[in-house]
Order: C-alpha cells, then structure tokens, then sequence
C-alpha cells in the first residue's frame, strides 16, 4: 500500500468561494508570512454558490429587497434589518476598495459594475407602503437617495421594457436608487486567490476533504484525489471550511460540539435568461417585488440586469427546485447522510412547523414554462418566451438551528460556527451571503484569533476605514467613504443609460 503523503500548513481553507478567498486574502494582508492551502473538490474556482450563473449577483445592500423592511402591526416600517445588511456591505465594499489600491484587485469591471436597485410594487395599498419606505428609509444617511416613484411616465422612462405593454389602470411605484450594484462573485473570488497565489498560497484542485480528525491543538485535514485516488493528510493549526452546502457534513465530521443539533434543508433555484439586446438594452436595473404569498423572502421575484464576462444579460426568478444535493455538483445522499441522533429533533421540528415552505416548493415544482413565462410578463408584459431559457442555478442549504428543548428553527440568514479553541470554523447559510463576505470573515478572525486580532486591528482600519463603527450614525464618514469607494471602483454616475428606442 501507497505511504500517505502529508504536509503541514498554518491555514487551510476548504473550498475556492467567495468566503475562503476574501478569509485567504484578510490573513495574507496581516499575516504575510503564514503559510496558507487552499483545497478545492472541484478542478476550477468559485465554480459552486460563487459561480455568476448560480447566484443572483445582486450586492446585498438592502435597497431593494422588501424583505427586508417589513410593516409592523402598527403601521410603521422596520427598517432594522436593512441598516444592518447595508452596513455590512459598506465594509465589504470599502475592503474591495482598498484591495484595488493595494494591487490585491486588478480588475475591477470584471467583477463589479454599476446598477440600479429598485424595488417595484402593484396596488394602492402596496404603493402606499412603499411610499411609507422611502420615508422611513430617507432618515438615514445610507439610504438618503432612495427616490419614491409613482408617475407612469418617469416608470416608462426609466424602465422601458417593463413599461411597454403594461395597462396602468392599477397604480404601480417604484423606490429607485442609483447606489445599486451588479457583483460576478465568481470573478471577485479568482481575483482574491490569484492575489493568494502571487504571494504564496498553494491551491489545491481535485481534491476532495474526506475527513477532519483533532490533531493536538490543531486538525488532520484528510484529503483523496478525486482523479487518482490517491490519499493525503494536511495538519494545521486552523481550518476555515467554506464549502458552500457542504460545509455542514464537513463540521459534523470534525465533532465540534457547536455543530451539535444543526441541521440543513436544500433548495435549488432556477432562473430564466436572456442576452437579446431588444430586452437587455431596454432594462438597465435589479428589479424586486414582494415574495408569493406563504413563500421563504428568498423566493421574492427580481427581474436583473447582470454583466458576466463584459457580456449583458437578463435574469428572472428565483423559482424553486429541490434536490437532497447539498451542493451542485454534490450526492444524491447528502441530505439523508447529514442527519444524525443529535440533529434529529432539529430536522423533525422544522419540518411539523413549516409546512407553509413545503406546499410552496411542491407547487414551484410543479410550474410549467407557460407559467414561468406569465410570471416573468408580470414583470414585463411583452416578454417574448422564445427570447428566454431555462438554467439551474447553485445549491442553498438553509440552516436549522437547534431549539432548547426539541425542535429547531429555520433560519434564512448565514450563520458562522466556530470551536471553543478557535481551531476551526465554518460558515452555514444563504443570502445575503457573499454580499458580507467581508464582515463575515472579520467575524470569523475575532473569534479565532482572539490573542492576534487587537495586534492587526490598525491595518484592518487602514483597509476599512470605518471598521467598528456604524456609518449610518457618522453621515459625514460615511459620505467619506463613499465618495473613495465611488471614485477607486468607478462606480456613482457611470451607470448607462437605457435606450428606449431599442
């Protein structure tokens, strides 16, 4: 028999996303000299949830998805969750920044581009809660110019193709910010690796993570090539598991008991497309409505401009689908395998209690392309099917967390479990996701690295100038900030103009 080869490495980050390329490039900035090890099952990068064609594209930014600003009983909107999100992607927006400063990032347009965010509602009385969001929403310095509109003429000019055709008989309005943008994650993420690569991070393709033992203080990574078969062990002192839908099992492996009780629901989404210039040249924004009725606020319909490899398209969606894969290119028995004696309860709760989610994705399973053709015409009523194609985006597994007592609860969010030690973590969970990749990966180094954190604070601060502190009680950082981030990204007034003559 073959002897095991084995290395050794300060970090090894499992999977080539989004979250363990900006955790690889936030550890190479303060740690130049720590030696780090990428491990990929797949033979290419962010080819997973950070791939442009299985994710939606959309920054994260709270400025359109309803979702996120609920109408509390009394009539008022909560915007809590919004300023929270919005928050979070100002720090990743303003480390992207500093990365194109520092030369980590070189090609900004290839990952990043300027797009309209708009929320968009039907009915008088929808109107008028978005009008009531606006208000609640313009007190605060991140959302100051968020516009309320309600003219038919200025939503023709603005949205042409879905303008055309529409009978206004029933009032629609927007909320309509210019601050918006369009992110390939997948683009961003081979960026940040190869910035990882030119400075000495080793990456590893083909290679599967098969289980994670203690070794001491540290981690046996045990790792087969899923070409050769050949086996191999990394030990380590940290591992960061940031493999999408996978990340669960592989935290269940590790015997953590922070994974204790956690479990995962898979679901799939597909998305309709189009690069006909007669579409794509008369549609320059990320369109949101409210979600179905009794539908997850994951499932809200968006009809989005996006920019992959300098090419436009349009998207809409989500529609549901659903496979036991926790990732795209995962098994068949990942659902079942990752249910354990400890997570029993967690999983059995979620599915007495949320059968709400279950009739929705039974009759998103049952849709027809002529529906999905009519629920893409509410968006723009004389959407030619034939222009439109079916494709099937990533993997979401939606985190269960576990409940006292028995049951658990599904949670929408993304959530990061870390050990005791701080050996190792792992990040759970969906949208917004990627969007806070930045703040996520901060959170996992405070926690991780309690001892060295306070030693890199200063040049953290000097990459993310408002680091610590909430930006919609400092208008004038803010307007700092963003003002350097518009200007270092290329973003603010070069958002093109549609044409209405297409």
């Amino acid at each position: 028999m073959a002897q095991t080869r084995e290395t050794k490495t300060d970090v090894v980050l499992i999977g080539t996303g989004i979250m363990s390329a900006t955790l690889g490039a936030l550890l190479r900035l303060v740690e130049p000299d720590w030696s780090i090890t990428m491990v990929e099952r797949l033979d290419a990068a962010a080819a997973e949830s950070s791939d442009p064609w299985n994710n939606a594209g959309t920054g994260h930014s709270a400025l359109c998805e309803l979702n996120y600003t609920p109408e509390l009983p009394n009539g008022t909107i909560d915007i809590t969750k919004a300023v929270t999100v919005n928050e979070q992607f100002q720090v990743s927006r303003q480390f992207w920044a500093s990365a194109v400063e520092n030369g980590v990032l070189t090609d900004v347009r290839s990952f990043l581009n300027p797009v309209p965010h708009v929320s968009f509602v039907e009915g008088a009385e929808r109107v008028d809660y978005l009008r009531r969001r606006r208000d609640a929403l313009a007190a605060n310095p991140l959302f100051a110019a968020t516009e309320f509109i309600n003219d038919n003429d200025e939503f023709a000019r603005r949205l042409p193709y879905m303008a055309a055709g529409r009978n206004f008989t029933e009032p629609v309005a927007l909320n309509w910010s210019t601050d918006g943008t369009d992110i390939d994650f997948g683009a961003l993420s081979k960026n940040l690796i190869g910035y990882g690569v030119r400075t000495g991070t080793s990456v590893m393709f083909g290679q599967e993570v098969t289980d994670l033992k203690r070794d001491g203080d540290g981690w046996e990574v045990r790792i087969r090539n899923r070409r050769t078969k050949e086996r191999s062990v990394i030990r380590t002192r940290f591992v960061f598991v940031g493999a999408g839908g996978d990340s669960l099992p592989l935290l269940q492996k590790s015997g953590i008991t922070e994974a204790k009780g956690y479990g995962g629901f898979p679901v799939s989404g597909q998305f309709l497309r189009t690069a006909n210039p007669a579409a794509t040249g008369r549609h320059q924004a990320k369109v949101y409505g409210f979600p179905p009725l009794g539908a997850p606020p994951m499932s809200a319909p968006h009809l989005d401009t996006r920019i992959i490899n300098g090419q436009p398209w349009l998207l809409f969606g989500p529609f549901a689908g659903w496979s036991p894969k926790f990732l795209k290119f995962g098994k068949i028995t990942d659902l079942p395998l990752s249910v354990k004696p400890n997570n029993l309860g967690s999983m059995i709760g979620v599915g007495l209690t949320q059968m709400s989610l279950t009739t929705y994705l039974l009759s998103q399973l049952a849709l027809s392309e002529s529906d999905r053709i009519a629920a893409l015409r509410v968006f723009a009523p004389t959407a030619d099917g034939a222009d439109w194609d079916l494709i099937t985006a990533g993997q979401r597994v939606q985190v269960i967390k576990p409940a006292e007592g028995f049951g658990g609860t599904l949670e929408f969010g993304t959530a990061v479990l870390a050990s005791s030690d701080g050996s190792i973590a792992g990040l759970l969970g969906a949208s917004p996701g990627a969007s806070t990749a930045v703040p996520a990966m901060l959170d996992v180094m405070t926690r991780c690295f309690p001892d060295r954190y306070q030693r890199w604070q200063p040049r953290l601060t000097e990459l993310i100038p408002s680091l610590g502190t909430e930006l919609s009680g400092e208008p004038k950082l803010f307007d700092e900030v963003w003002n350097w981030g518009n200007r270092v990204l290329g973003l603010g007034s070069q958002v093109p103009a549609v044409d209405p003559t297409i």
